[in-house]
């Protein structure tokens, strides 16, 4: 039956049945607890068993692309015959991926165009849902708007702004016709060793609950089906930003009471928001693959959790369970372990594996056949949600917002409240604009580094692709300032550092300007020994400090390097994450004091390369070798950033002294601006648990708010707390509010009250 006779079907079968579903099927959706509708239900009724593997298989565009897997003929092409295969023969439900590199929004027209027209004419004529790692904007679309990566949006400390560069997001990803975006990713960013730290939203769980509400918001709205709007993806669900050595996809050990108290609330708060899509933990936790864990999988996070959407795999996690982590023998019993565990949808992705072990399962009937109808019906509904299988083809004309100034604006925007200025000495910043700059190090003059993997190429090293007209930090300076900008070291990405070269550059200079800067990698590429700076980075500073000029570093890294040896040789440092394709006008604009720095470090800065205590750490954390209480002092504490204005705390006050543990707080402060510049201040309100069952942290973020404050003016802040935000799970794994005493701390002032 095709989709056009299964709607109309659909339509009588609505009229008798008031749209609820049959009553053979009643039984089964009230195991999983939500109805996926008549429509579902009736396509899932007229599919045979491969058509219905074929909606659980997810491939590579290289699959049905003219030329080799990962050597594709150029300029690319979709070739007739393997999408013919791929529709008529395996009936494939999912496609994602480039070829390689980033496509104009003319070649998505024609894939798009091409792959949904021989879905919904042939095969089953059910539509083919897209998905693309659209990760700081539509990286993989020629010209898109491309954002701070999710570590930098996390330090702009500003919700709105995250939501509003998600909802961007969204449109220029549904502009390329693309509905589903494999983003954010809600792994909690407590390991800086990772490769994907900058993918996270930082170390503490409330600022990262509060990053996901605004882009699960940005992304999905209210009615997905919306053309302006797309499916979420949250990423990676569970564990997968801890292993123990700090390597991608190696083992990760966890507690239970851990992992539901730091690494699961993100994903609570996306499925609150309706989420419709989760994808998995490549790697495993507590010895056992996220891929084949039914705990977390189904028990955790359909009958705990309520997850009423699809679990898609990352790339070939169900082949990896027998080639690396060997808990299945072959590709057949790994697909029985993955599927019995709760996955949805195999990313395969490169060829037809997973369709024939899993229809070979099912008529073996070592799988039944109502555990693929499971299945089929969160990804239908899905597509349902999404709009595509009534309107499978995208209007391509209606999108005359994609890469507009407002968009840019947007971007811009979000890159100059993301860099932290992190030292100032003197007043150094802003510099006079017509003071003569040396700009050097591999970061001056680099989009690429500027903007991080997952940009135009999945390693984001391919300075072929890089966005047309947009500036590199040496670049931006150039443009705003009134004095002699110089730089040296070229533009070559790999290009060693001529240290003589820019140290007899730097003799003309009034200010030196050094870009320090990290290759851009993820994932397995981007593993790494130690968080040590490059050497010749490190020497280039030493050289260039024996000057005696000012010196000002921008550090534009994948996650925190140590500089604890140079810092003392630097007048200023801001920190600009991966700031994207406008964070070199951005950095400019703060430099020349245009735009006053706001950002707020998302993660505690570590000192030294083995020692990584974050800020919410335990009272024996803080023991030194003496027994003192001095063991933690990091470069900078989560939440530091300086400002070109002062702003000042008093009047601190609680509505209460005491409160039962279903009520909330009512705190007020007020903030003065003591400076002749406007300035905006991120507002952080810590609270410790003097006494608990498990031991507590020295202070946990409650709330936050960025507020603008004028020059010479004052703002009085008023903000609520919950109670229940001082619950910690305890020694049974369930969360509990205990009573006793607690400290409530705003910079510098605090009060004590109790819980009762």
């Amino acid at each position: 039956m095709n989709l056009r006779s299964v709607l109309v079907a659909c339509g009588v079968l609505c009229l008798l049945t008031s749209c609820n579903q049959p009553a053979e099927k009643k039984s089964e959706n009230a195991a999983v607890g939500f109805d996926y509708g008549a429509d579902v239900e009736a396509m899932i009724a007229g599919m045979s068993i491969e058509e219905k593997v074929g909606q659980m298989t997810q491939i590579n565009i290289d699959v049905i692309s003219t030329g080799e897997i990962y050597n594709l003929v150029e300029p690319h092409t979709l070739d007739s015959v393997k999408l013919d295969s791929a529709v008529n023969h395996y009936f494939v439900g999912s496609i994602l991926n480039v070829g390689g590199h980033t496509y104009t929004r003319d070649h998505w027209k024609e894939i798009i165009t091409a792959i949904q027209t021989k879905a919904t004419q042939e095969g089953n004529t059910i539509p083919i849902l897209y998905g693309i790692d659209a990760i700081h904007g539509v990286n993989y679309t020629v010209g898109a708007t491309l954002f701070p990566q999710q570590i930098g949006q996390a330090a702009t400390w500003n919700p709105d702004l995250v939501g509003e560069g998600a909802s961007i997001t969204a449109y220029e990803c549904r502009a390329s016709g693309i509905p589903w975006n494999f983003s954010p990713v809600l792994d909690i960013g407590r390991q800086p060793l990772w490769s994907r730290f900058f993918e996270t939203y930082g170390e503490d769980v409330y600022l990262a609950k509060c990053m996901t509400d605004a882009v699960i918001t940005g992304y999905q709205g209210d009615d997905p089906s919306n053309p302006e709007k797309v499916a979420a993806c949250m990423k990676h669900f569970l564990g997968y930003s801890t292993p123990l050595s700090g390597k991608d996809r190696t083992p990760a050990w966890i507690p239970k009471r851990q992992l539901h108290e730091y690494y699961l609330p993100t994903f609570e708060k996306a499925i609150e928001r309706n989420a419709l899509t989760v994808m998995i933990n490549s790697g495993e936790v507590n010895g056992i693959p996220v891929h084949a864990n039914h705990d977390i999988l189904t028990t955790l996070l359909r009958d705990e959790l309520g997850f009423k959407g699809l679990a898609v795999t990352d790339w070939e996690d169900i082949m990896k369970l027998y080639k690396d982590h060997r808990i299945a023998k072959d590709m057949r019993e790994a697909v029985k372990m993955a599927i019995e565990a709760g996955i949805d949808m195999s990313m395969t992705p490169n060829d037809y594996s997973f369709n024939h072990a899993l229809i070979d399962l099912v008529k073996s009937g070592e799988v039944a056949e109502s555990r693929l109808d499971l299945s089929c019906r969160r990804i239908l509904w899905v597509k349902k949600q999404l709009g595509i299988l009534e309107s499978p083809m995208p209007n391509f004309g209606a999108y005359d917002k994609f890469a507009s100034i407002e968009h840019r604006q947007a971007a811009l925007a979000t890159a100059e409240e993301s860099i932290t200025l992190l030292k100032n000495t003197e007043n150094l910043l802003p510099l006079d604009k017509s003071a003569n700059i040396l700009v050097c190090g591999p970061a001056a003059h680099s989009l690429n580094i500027q903007n991080g993997a997952w940009t135009h190429t999945w390693q984001g090293v391919d300075t072929a692709y890089n966005t047309a007209g947009v500036k590199t930090i040496y670049e931006s300076l150039e443009k705003y300032s009134e004095g002699h900008v110089d730089y040296v070291l070229g533009s070559s990405l790999f290009e060693q550092i001529d240290i003589p070269k820019a140290v007899q550059a730097a003799r003309n200079a009034d200010v030196i300007v050094v870009c320090l800067g990290e290759i851009p990698s993820t994932e397995k590429p981007g593993d790494i020994d130690d968080l040590n700076l490059p050497p010749a980075q490190g020497k280039l500073v030493k050289e260039l400090s024996k000057l005696g000029k000012p010196v000002v570093f921008a550090l534009v890294f994948n996650r925190p390097l140590i500089i604890r040896e140079i810092e003392p040789l630097a007048n200023a440092i801001l920190q600009c994450y991966l700031p994207g394709d406008y964070g070199g006008e951005a950095l400019a604009r703060i430099l020349y004091g245009e735009v006053n720095p706001s950002g707020k470090l998302p993660f505690t800065y570590p000192r030294y390369t083995g020692t990584f205590v974050p800020y919410d750490h335990k009272y024996t954390e803080t023991l030194d070798k003496t027994f003192g209480r001095n063991a933690f002092n990091p470069q900078w504490e989560f939440g530091f950033g300086l400002s070109y204005s002062r702003f000042e705390y008093n009047n601190l006050k609680l509505d209460s002294d005491a409160y039962a543990k279903d009520g909330q707080i009512q705190v007020s402060f007020t903030v003065t601006n003591s400076s002749d510049r406007p300035g905006k201040e991120v507002v952080q309100v810590y609270i410790t648990d003097m006494v608990a069952s498990i031991t507590p942290s020295v202070k946990r973020l409650r709330a936050f708010e960025k507020i603008a404050i004028g020059a010479q003016d004052s703002v009085e802040v008023n903000m609520r707390i919950p109670i229940s935000e001082l619950s910690f799970v305890g020694k049974d794994n369930l969360w509990v509010i205990q009573e006793g005493e607690f400290v409530l701390n705003v910079a510098d002032n605090s009060v004590t009250f109790e819980v009762k």
